[in-house]
């Protein structure tokens, strides 16, 4: 415990400063614990790119990487409001930003997550995909004409690397059902839907766009916003994906297909697009084994998306004095855990002369990395620094 309290005590330190580079900060601090390497500024350029060429209003997903430098970040980028899932999420960022609008999208809510975000915290967005979710929302809100209540649609699976709409979304009929109760009981009624997390094909979001256009045809409810959601994606060395205009130009037809007119507000939600490059985790060599290494983070920590999803990350030996190596070959490599599945998916091809001691800065860690990161046996990457080498 004392030596767990010290390292938070470093990185309490640590976490002020800022380096030129990675080597910069391994000479100055030489650590033994897993380090989140954050580039403030190319979150700021990447969000203020998404503001500039989406044709809405963009909400950063707060799940994604909920680090308080990057929602910093963000809101620096031009992101005034945010996509929340839990009561903790509205609280953090009301506790931050004083003119910044939460809108509560998860689906499923607790009723004291309800009551405390309204009543508390004066949220006034919320999603729900079915009836019973509807009547906890009509229970919990005192005035029904202040708050917009959005129904989630599910999608047609296909197009992304992980499919929501197993979990989540109402089917048409039942959206039909919903925006009728939602204006009978006299909150504005809203749309979303969402097409999957990492997102690679841009025809996916006006498929999605049919099903909204279907349902408005059907319900002859008139609506004040539609969500398109999140699952914008990141750039992987296994997954390039088209690039984000292609994104926008789908979204912008699909709505004008559907013949959603110019007063209805338009939102989306991205998360790893925004913060997937703007964080690196740098890892320290604890033992090798012949083809195998074993490092301080897994998937318990930093890795944890790794355990459910095939992104393969870039990853370099970083040295002090400067040196690369020799060729390089694949290594498995093993997290610092005693449970034998904490093993990255894919082999790391890192120079043949690798040893103990060495650090390994894997990169395109901004996204589901800290905010997944577990306290297992006791590891927990628990530093960040800043690294301004954009």
């Amino acid at each position: 415990m004392q030596v767990w309290l010290e390292r938070m005590t470093i990185a309490k330190n640590i976490e002020s400063k800022s380096f030129p580079s990675v080597e910069a900060m391994l000479v100055d601090y030489h650590p033994e614990a897993p380090v989140y390497c954050l580039r403030k500024k190319r979150i700021q350029r990447n969000a203020r790119h998404f503001v500039n060429n989406f044709p809405g209003k963009v909400l950063y997903a707060v799940k994604c990487n909920p680090h308080p430098w990057v929602l910093d970040a963000c809101h620096v980028g031009g992101i005034s409001d945010f996509d929340v899932a839990s009561l903790e999420e509205v609280k953090l960022i009301r506790e931050r930003y004083n003119n910044s609008t939460p809108y509560f999208q998860h689906p499923v809510k607790s009723r004291s997550a309800i009551r405390n975000s309204y009543r508390l915290h004066g949220v006034r967005h919320f999603a729900v995909d079915h009836l019973s979710e509807l009547s906890k929302v009509v229970d919990e809100v005192d005035d029904t004409r202040g708050v917009t209540v959005y129904v989630r649609l599910a999608t047609p699976p296909g197009g992304a690397s992980e499919h929501f709409s197993d979990k989540f979304g109402a089917s048409i009929d039942e959206a039909v059902s919903l925006l009728n109760r939602v204006r009978n009981t006299g909150f504005k009624c809203a749309l979303s839907f969402h097409v999957g997390s990492q997102c690679y094909d841009p025809c996916s979001y006006q498929t999605a766009l049919s099903v909204v256009g279907k349902t408005i045809s059907r319900a002859r409810v008139p609506i004040t916003a539609l969500d398109v959601g999140g699952g914008f994606p990141a750039s992987y060395p296994n997954m390039a994906p088209p690039p984000l205009a292609d994104f926008m130009k789908a979204i912008v037809e699909g709505v004008a297909a559907i013949g959603l007119g110019h007063e209805i507000t338009l939102l989306c939600e991205p998360g790893r697009a925004l913060v997937a490059d703007g964080m690196s985790v740098v890892t320290k060599v604890y033992l090798r084994k012949g083809e195998r290494l074993y490092i301080n983070d897994g998937i318990f920590g930093s890795f944890a998306e790794s355990s459910f999803n095939q992104f393969q990350l870039p990853a370099r030996l970083v040295r002090l004095d400067g040196s690369i190596g020799n060729g390089l070959k694949p290594f498995t490599v093993f997290g610092p855990t005693c449970d034998s599945n904490d093993q990255l998916p894919q082999p790391v091809c890192l120079p043949e002369d690798i040893c103990e001691g060495d650090w390994i800065e894997f990169s395109l860690l901004g996204a589901y990395s800290n905010a997944l990161n577990t306290n297992f046996n006791g590891f927990r990457g628990c530093m960040f620094v800043d690294i301004d080498d954009t």
